[in-house]
């Protein structure tokens, strides 16, 4: 491979973890973090950053440990044998379906306004069985589609964000961002973890870069900086035009930031290239988590032909779940994320690649390459923090109840 071939996979690298880690978050992340203020959200937006990208190299050691091809299951499997494989497996059905349920919940009334545009209206159940129409189909019809969707999709969502810090900064007020309450910022950490999720591509992106190490962490560490600036310009936007009282009341009701914009402003093209923006955020998370668990759902039940009537049975059972989920309790948007990166995310992508590297290089005697991060004492800091964010999803279940 010439040196500029390399370059470029080292670039689609990078832009693939970035891509797949800018999604629906966004759309929870300035709630949370809005209830401390500004500065304590960059400053808890960057701790939880930190950890993931540390989690992230873990991880990424512990997969060069293993042969092209391995997945999750497989190097739990290695190392902790069939248990290990099993709790693993289910924490990924479980995280992922917690994603779904947020992606229906804030997708479904999100595409109703787009039909409604058109002079089509639906609401209640019909909206959320819309939306599982549209984009199950999608899903299954297959990685082509999926593909050629996301593409388009993923530039109309970075032109609408561009578009909506350009017409939206007029609206921000620096008084509000001098607000800080700064322990309330502990508690936006759960949902902040389902933001910084990258580490299930990891695999595929050995593969892709030859196993190159310094290609795969310079891709790592680009492909992770990129959306916690692209987080915290989003949150100065979204902090600085929305009053405190609005966010507080729209994180209580569970529902998206968007559904603030149009009682806040004004501006029209604010309103509308937000809700657009939304929008295909939602879209391109739904499409890569879909597939993901189509795929994982056919490993598991050893389909090998994922195509026609079987793939159909697949997207069914990535569908059908969480759309039923979502129509139960629409207000459920923040609470899956929470559920999600404080349980789902906080285990697979915390807790699970420092037990690998710790097995690995401590158990098993293999060689590691990272210096003060494969540090024992580093290694038991990282996994308190994993545990204290678990911990802090079941203090914020607890307080729902």
């Amino acid at each position: 491979m010439t040196k500029k071939a390399r370059s470029m996979r080292v670039i689609s690298g990078t832009f693939l973890i970035a891509g797949t880690m800018i999604g629906a978050g966004m759309l929870g992340i300035p709630l949370v973090t809005g209830v401390s203020g500004l500065f304590p959200g960059i400053v808890v937006t960057t701790i939880v950053w930190f950890f993931m990208y540390c989690t992230g190299l873990l991880f990424l050691e512990v997969t060069l440990w293993m042969p092209d091809g391995s997945n999750v299951l497989s190097i739990a499997g290695r190392f902790f044998g069939r248990e290990g494989r099993l709790i693993s497996g289910g924490m990924f059905i479980f995280l992922y379906y917690c994603l779904m349920v947020a992606y229906f919940a804030a997708g479904a009334p999100l595409l109703a306004d787009a039909f409604s545009m058109i002079g089509l209206h639906v609401t209640g159940w019909k909206m959320f069985i819309l939306f599982g129409f549209v984009f199950g189909g999608i899903v299954a019809m297959g990685p082509k589609s999926i593909d050629r969707v996301n593409i388009i999709i993923s530039i109309a969502m970075i032109a609408s964000w561009f578009i909506l810090i350009g017409s939206g900064g007029e609206e921000v007020e620096s008084v509000r961002l001098k607000f800080a309450k700064w322990p309330a910022m502990i508690m936006a950490m759960p949902v902040l973890f389902s933001a910084f999720g990258f580490h299930n591509v990891i695999p595929s992106l050995c593969t892709y870069l030859e196993r190159d190490k310094k290609s795969l962490r310079f891709a790592v560490f680009w492909g992770s900086f990129l959306p916690l600036i692209v987080y915290i310009v989003w949150q100065w936007l979204v902090i600085g035009a929305v009053p405190q009282e609005v966010l507080s009341k729209i994180f209580e009701e569970g529902t998206p930031i968007t559904a603030a914009f149009r009682a806040v402003t004004g501006n029209p093209m604010f309103v509308m290239v937000g809700r657009f923006f939304a929008f295909f955020a939602i879209v391109t998370s739904t499409l890569g988590v879909a597939f993901s668990m189509v795929d994982f759902l056919g490993d598991g039940f050893n389909v090998e032909e994922r195509k026609g009537l079987s793939r159909v049975g697949l997207t069914l059972l990535t569908f059908v779940p969480p759309l039923i989920l979502a129509m139960l309790n629409p207000g459920i948007f923040i609470a899956a994320l929470g559920v999600a990166g404080g349980f789902g995310e906080a285990f697979l992508n915390g807790l699970l690649p420092i037990g690998l590297l710790w097995i690995g290089k401590y158990t098993w005697k293999l060689k590691a390459d990272l210096n003060w991060l494969e540090n024992k004492g580093v290694l038991s800091f990282l996994t308190l923090c994993a545990l204290f964010v678990i911990v802090l999803e079941f203090v914020h279940l607890f307080q729902l109840k």
